[in-house]
Order: C-alpha cells, then sequence, then structure tokens
C-alpha cells in the first residue's frame, strides 16, 4: 500500500469533509493506505514517508514550521494536490503560495456560467476538450513556469474592469525539488466535483502528483 496523507479543514463553505470523503475510495482503490487529518497538527512532524499530500484547507494559518515540514517534503518527491481554495485560497504565506505556483485573488459573480477549455496534451485531460461549468470563476496569480492544462476566460462584462476578455489558468502542474504538485481551480463544492469530466481530471490529477506516479 501506498501511504497518502489528507488534510482537510477551514471554511465550510468548500465542504471539506465531504468532498475529500468522496475521494477516498477511489485512492484506496488506486492502492493508497490513506491517513485522514481535520488539523494542520498533521504537518508538525516530518511528512517524507508519504507518496501523495492532498489538501482541502481554505482560509487557514500555517506555521513556519509547518510550512517547512511540507515544503521539505514535497521538495523530497512527496506529491501534492488539491483544488479549488483548499489549494489555492489556503494560507497567506508566500513560500506555500510559491510551492502551489497560484494565488485566488477573487470570483467575480459567484456562480457563472462558463467554460473550462482544455490547452495542452497531458495525461490528466486526455479526452476531453471543454467542460460547461455553473460555478464560481476563479481569478488567480499564477508562476509563469506552471504547464498549464486548461482555461478559463472572462468575457467582457458591464460593471468589470478589464476592456477585453482575460484569460486565466484553471489547471496546472509543476515541479517543486522532486516533487509534484497538481492544482485545479474546479471546485467550489460536489456538485462541482461530481461533473464526470472534472471528476475524472481531479483523480487523474492525484494520481499524477503522487511518488512514483504515471
Amino acid at each position: 500500500m501506498r501511504p497518502a496523507l489528507v488534510v482537510r479543514g477551514g471554511a465550510e463553505f468548500h465542504q471539506p469533509v465531504a468532498a475529500t470523503d468522496s475521494f477516498l475510495p477511489f485512492l484506496e482503490k488506486e492502492g493508497f493506505s490513506v491517513e485522514v487529518s481535520d488539523s494542520l497538527d498533521a504537518y508538525d512532524g516530518p511528512l517524507d514517508g508519504y507518496d501523495l499530500i492532498v489538501q482541502c484547507w481554505t482560509r487557514g494559518e500555517i506555521t513556519e514550521s509547518q510550512q517547512q515540514n511540507l515544503d521539505r517534503a514535497v521538495r523530497s518527491g512527496a506529491g501534492f494536490a488539491g483544488w479549488h481554495g483548499g489549494i489555492v485560497a489556503a494560507f497567506p504565506d508566500r513560500n506555500y503560495q510559491w510551492m502551489c505556483g497560484g494565488w485566488f485573488v477573487c470570483h467575480p459573480g459567484n456562480f457563472v456560467p462558463h467554460e473550462l477549455t482544455v490547452v495542452c496534451d497531458h495525461p490528466i485531460v486526455a479526452g476531453i476538450s471543454t467542460v460547461a461549468l455553473d460555478t464560481e470563476r476563479y481569478w488567480v496569480l499564477t508562476d509563469p513556469l506552471n504547464e498549464v492544462l486548461a482555461t478559463i476566460t472572462f468575457p467582457v462584462e458591464d460593471g468589470e474592469p478589464w476592456g477585453e476578455p482575460v484569460t486565466h489558468p484553471a489547471v496546472w502542474t509543476r515541479r517543486w525539488g522532486q516533487g509534484r504538485v497538481f492544482v485545479s481551480t474546479v471546485g467550489h463544492h460536489l456538485p462541482d466535483l461530481d461533473i464526470p469530466e472534472i471528476r475524472t481530471l481531479t483523480e487523474r490529477g492525484l494520481l499524477w502528483a503522487a511518488r512514483s506516479s504515471f
């Protein structure tokens, strides 16, 4: 069995328990032995023994030592993966944001119909071209060194400050030392994660991030 850690909590509107619970059967079927923590205390000690760390924690405060333990584990080869605010709106810590490759700024209009567009040939998004969504659109600041797999585009809208369409990364991967990081900004709540294409790319992203992955 491959050791995995799921760390969840923070803002309840992202359904951290229900959302992560929905992926546990998949991870177990894929050969992971999953430890679940509802506390950031999970980051207090060494994390190098995990093949995969899945985080769903929004609006938290990570201590310097916790951030360093997490960073060290990923640099040493542990995978780090998550979705939506659970990963890119987790901690206002610059070093953590560097590791993730992006940070949530806002979601203009709240729930808005829009489309996710795949822009990269990658196993995580194989067979997926576009996905119709009706959820939050994450306006993010991202590292140009990310490998962007899918994007969303904000059209010109009355009352908004951008004067032409603006495209933002929505799904990306990156390397951090020897580790792999997977981020999807889609997944405000279970209905988003239950969209077949979103479920598929998220599951593939978790596997891709894991140590000794495909």
